[in-house]
This record gives C-alpha cells, sequence and structure tokens, in this order.
C-alpha cells in the first residue's frame, strides 16, 4: 500500500453492486480492485489468498453475513482494513461491525463520493463513519430496554442475526463451524442477555430496535 491509495477485495453477494463501486473506486488514482467475494465464506478464502489493503464488505450475504466474515478476517490477520458498506442504517449494526474489527462504516445511501473518502480514510489508518451512521450513534440510547448492540458479542449477534432469519440450530453449526449444542447454549445466551423468555419476544425485540424490519418478517412468513 501506498500514501495515495491500495489494492481493494469488494465483497457484496450482488455483482452488479460490486462492478458499481468497482467503478467509482477505480476512477481515483491509486486504487485498484484485485478481487471479489459474494458471501462471507468466500471472502475469508479470498483475503488470505490475495492480501488486499482494504476490504470493502456487505453485511447481509447468504450464509455467514458481514460481521462474522470481519471476526474471521481480523482474526487471521489484526492488520486488516475492513469498511462496510450497508443498506443497514442501524446503529446497532455499525457498532458490531466496529466490534469485529471493521475501521469504517457506510451506508448505501450515501454519495460515492462518501465511499472513495471512507476507503481512503481507512487506508490510511483512520475510522470512516457515513454522516448518517455517525449522527444516530450521538443520539443515545432507547430508554430503559438493553440494546443488542451493547451486550452480544460479534458472534453472539451473528447467531442472533441468523435466529431472526429462521435458520436452523443444526443450519447454524454448519455455517459457523460450531457443534449444535454450543450453537442452542448460544441462543439461551442471547434471550438471556437481552431479558427475554421466548423466539417471538426476540423478535419483537429486533424489530423496535430495527435489527428486523417488518419486511423482513413478511418475506420470511411468504417462504413457509
Amino acid at each position: 500500500m501506498t500514501a495515495a491509495g491500495g489494492t481493494i477485495m469488494l465483497v457484496d453477494d450482488h455483482a452488479v453492486v460490486r462492478e458499481g463501486y468497482r467503478s467509482v473506486l477505480q476512477k481515483q488514482p491509486g486504487l485498484k480492485v484485485i478481487a471479489e467475494a459474494s458471501d462471507g465464506a468466500e471472502a475469508y478464502r479470498r483475503f488470505k489468498e490475495v492480501k488486499p489493503d482494504l476490504v470493502i464488505m456487505d453485511l447481509a450475504m447468504p450464509g455467514i453475513g458481514g460481521i462474522e466474515a470481519i471476526r474471521r478476517i481480523r482474526q487471521w490477520d489484526r492488520t486488516a482494513r475492513v469498511l462496510v458498506f450497508t443498506m443497514h442504517q442501524n446503529a446497532g449494526f455499525a457498532l458490531q461491525a466496529i466490534r469485529a474489527g471493521a475501521r469504517g462504516y457506510v451506508t448505501k445511501t450515501s454519495p460515492p463520493e462518501t465511499l472513495v473518502r471512507a476507503a481512503m480514510d481507512v487506508l490510511a489508518g483512520r475510522m470512516a463513519i457515513s454522516p448518517d451512521i455517525d449522527h444516530q450513534l450521538a443520539l443515545g440510547r432507547l430508554a430503559g430496554e438493553t440494546l443488542a448492540a451493547d451486550v452480544l458479542t460479534p458472534r453472539e449477534f451473528e447467531v442472533f442475526r441468523m435466529l431472526l432469519a429462521e435458520r436452523t440450530t443444526q443450519d447454524i453449526a454448519e455455517e459457523l463451524h460450531l457443534s449444535p449444542r454450543t450453537v442452542a447454549n448460544l441462543h439461551s445466551l442471547i434471550k438471556d442477555k437481552l431479558g427475554v423468555g421466548s423466539d417471538i419476544e426476540l423478535v419483537r425485540l429486533a424489530l423496535r430496535q430495527g435489527i428486523l424490519s417488518q419486511a423482513d418478517v413478511g418475506e420470511a412468513s411468504r417462504a413457509e
């Protein structure tokens, strides 16, 4: 990596999205996209192969999500620089991504120049948060309720996300390379930490805190 830029890996499950920000980034002197991945597991494998200076990572992808992928990458290389680029306009996701090791968080509603500026900042060793998320982080906390983003570890948050997506214990165990018993224990721990007694209450809490939307619930119902 040079002072002027560096090499980049793009991680997003939509090829047209990757193509769009590949075009934006490669117009900048010194920035070069050298690899792409369409899910978290592939991102981890490709990172080890190509060792980019920067990973630009989506969060919502098939299989393991971006937060778990960030955790794995940072576990393998503590110096890895990861910038999240996502549709999630929720400060809770930003907190979890940063705890997992991300150095920046930009929402996809941001103008292209915000993504470019954030990429350059993270490559230079600085944190980068898009203004909309920065504003949310400054607003404070929901009164009287434990926030999932505050009390769950990145691994617990990933299991929480997969439970909300109605993944089975076996599916989660296989995806995260855990035993079904460990996943069941994490399921119970998540409910304990969040002060809820059932999965229905987990869903309601996720809706209140913006981790899950009514549209997500509707899609899950139609898939049954």
